[in-house]
């Protein structure tokens, strides 16, 4: 019964994060499909019509690494199902760094949306090569069979990649007031999502290794024995 309960949760934590990525990947849809026509152009879009390669990779590598990489936190899948985790893991990578790259190269080479107050452009940069820097270091440490530090430096990068979602959440109390946050309030509205995902990640990373081994599962009896 633990088992099964067990079992349950980690799949509502798969469901969770999917839910989380929802907002921003059907956002992410609707602006790849905008561009695909042939868009009036304003202030809000004319960077991204100029130049829209960067964007669509970007939407389309973000996609992918948030709704995939959401199972990849199944520990029922990584042990029953090891082949497939290690391939989910050969597309995630490319995915997440391209994620991460192209939305380094946006926040250097667009304009800068009138609503961004200035201090987004470091707090992006920063976190953009955190999140590519957390996918190489859990590479690496998966090649010197680093299991643990894997999977954490892949947690953290996971972590950072959906605080779109979060961002959502954390822009919430402003949404429901009427209007966007501009200027400070966007800061720390946009800052809050990447820190609230990390903080979840280090206590969950923190959590797991404070809880005791699990006992090894008695082998089965030969069919002849039970018998």
């Amino acid at each position: 019964m633990a088992t099964s309960s067990a079992s349950r949760r980690q799949w509502w934590v798969a469901a969770g994060l999917v839910l989380l990525s929802l907002v921003p990947v059907l956002a992410g849809a609707v602006r790849v499909a905008e561009l695909a026509g042939d868009p009036a152009v304003t202030a809000a879009n004319a960077r991204f019509v100029a130049s829209p390669g960067p964007l669509v990779a970007h939407i389309v590598s973000a996609t992918l690494y948030s709704l995939l990489g959401a199972f990849q936190f199944v520990p029922h899948i990584r042990r029953r199902r090891p082949g497939w985790h290690r391939a989910a893991g050969r597309v995630l990578v490319p995915a997440g760094l391209v994620a991460a790259l192209s939305g380094l190269w946006m926040t250097l080479v667009y304009a800068r949306p009138p609503a961004d107050d200035v201090l987004l452009t470091p707090i992006r940069l920063f976190f953009g090569v955190a999140m590519a820097g957390c996918i190489v270091l859990g590479v690496l440490a998966i090649l010197r069979r680093d299991v643990l530090a894997h999977r954490a430096w892949m947690a953290r990068g996971y972590a950072i990649g959906l605080g779109a979602g979060t961002q959502v959440l954390t822009h919430l109390p402003w949404v429901l007031l009427g209007g966007e946050p501009g200027g400070t309030g966007r800061v720390v509205a946009m800052l809050a999502g990447w820190v609230i995902n990390l903080a979840v990640v280090e206590w969950a990373l923190r959590r797991r290794a404070a809880a005791p081994p699990r006992a090894p599962r008695a082998p089965r009896a030969p069919a002849a024995a039970r018998a």
